[in-house]
């Protein structure tokens, strides 16, 4: 067995979700659950299938994002894994709860914009995901400054009243 990282690679503002499944279903299912909890979303979605043709299946509403997603599925290259990239202005918080409840997924790996290597295992039959590293290490505690900053953030971005 042979650990290796792969970088996720996309454009500093998109946000995108990874994730484990375990059926060609997924494609679809995925793609619904995200249209119908946001109508209009922008979105790219690559399953890599784990069987039959093993092939890299995708689905989206935005060229772009499709390419981003298959682009970054290829390279992940793990059986039953999932990659869902989001245009600019939509966020995993608004669609992660319906992504979780798809009844092929079995686990969300990361949801974010941040810099993101994922840990891949690679033995003689595949590869699977073990882990992601999301984002930077903290460099600290909040101060009051920090958390002054924290709560009129989110309140100037409507998250909270």
């Amino acid at each position: 067995m042979e650990l290796k990282t792969v970088k996720i690679e996309k454009p500093e503002a998109i946000n995108f979700i990874l994730g484990q499944t375990h059926f060609i279903k997924s494609v679809e299912d995925i793609h619904e659950a995200l249209v119908n909890t946001v109508p209009g979303i922008k979105f790219g979605l690559a399953f890599c299938e784990a069987s039959g043709k093993c092939l890299v299946r995708h689905s989206g509403t935005d060229l772009e994002m499709i390419n981003l997603a298959q682009k970054n599925a290829l390279a992940l290259a793990a059986g039953h894994s999932f990659i869902v990239f989001l245009g600019e202005g939509y966020y995993p918080i608004n669609v992660l709860n319906a992504v979780k409840v798809v009844p092929e997924v079995c686990r969300i790996f990361c949801a974010t914009a941040n810099p993101t290597e994922v840990i891949v295992a690679e033995t003689d039959q595949g590869r699977a995901i073990l882990g992601v590293v999301d984002g930077f290490s903290p460099q600290g505690l909040e101060g009051e400054e920090d958390i002054a900053w924290r709560k009129g953030f989110l309140r100037q971005i409507g998250y909270k009243l």
